[in-house]
């Protein structure tokens, strides 16, 4: 009878072992697996920048009315230079009485500090059906003015003004135009 239930037991008790064998290995396996460090390859370090966003989207405001709205799809922090640099820029600046100017660019620069902002490569103003293109253009958060100091493109329809420079005050609804200022008008233009 002992020894009917030994081979009863045996069977099972072997099961066991070859289990549990089973299971210990596949512990060092997994464990030496998952402990192997990553490799990481061409990973490029930005020695300047303190942060680096993809997505930026910032408001400002001034006694509780909104004077821009911003987004970028990336934006980088600069150390120990109160900037951020920022790719594919898109701001909608806000007049006093809620008119809405539309600027894109290609890049930007965004004073951390001041919020005054500088704007290149490609720089594109619409204000309603009029369009402004520069290569650079400034914010002066302060003022709430864009100047440019280089030559613009003023179109309108079938009328074009050009200029070595510009200022619009964004609050007084008006635009300066400076230095050799010529175009074309159509019979239908109008300044406003």
């Amino acid at each position: 009878m002992t020894s009917s239930l030994s081979q009863k037991l045996r069977y099972p008790l072997i099961g066991l072992l070859v289990l549990m064998i089973v299971i210990i290995s596949g512990f060092f396996y997994f464990d030496t697996f998952f402990s192997i460090p990553v490799q990481m390859n061409d990973v490029k370090i930005d020695s300047n920048a303190a942060l680096k966003l993809n997505v930026l989207n910032q408001i400002s405001k001034k006694n509780g009315i909104t004077e821009w709205a911003l987004k970028a799809t990336s934006a980088t922090l600069l150390k120990n230079e109160d900037k951020a640099v920022l790719i594919d820029v898109s701001i909608i600046f806000f007049t006093r009485d809620n008119q809405k100017i539309q600027l894109t660019s290609r890049e930007g620069i965004l004073h951390t500090k001041t919020h005054d902002m500088i704007f290149s490569d490609t720089v594109v103003v619409t204000y309603e059906t009029s369009v402004l293109r520069t290569d650079k253009l400034h914010y002066n958060k302060k003022e709430h003015i864009i100047y440019s100091d280089t030559h613009v493109t003023l179109e309108k329809g079938n009328s074009v003004i050009e200029a070595d420079s510009m200022t619009t005050r964004l609050n007084d609804n008006y635009t300066i135009l400076k230095g050799h200022v010529r175009g074309n008008f159509s019979e239908k233009f109008d300044v406003q």
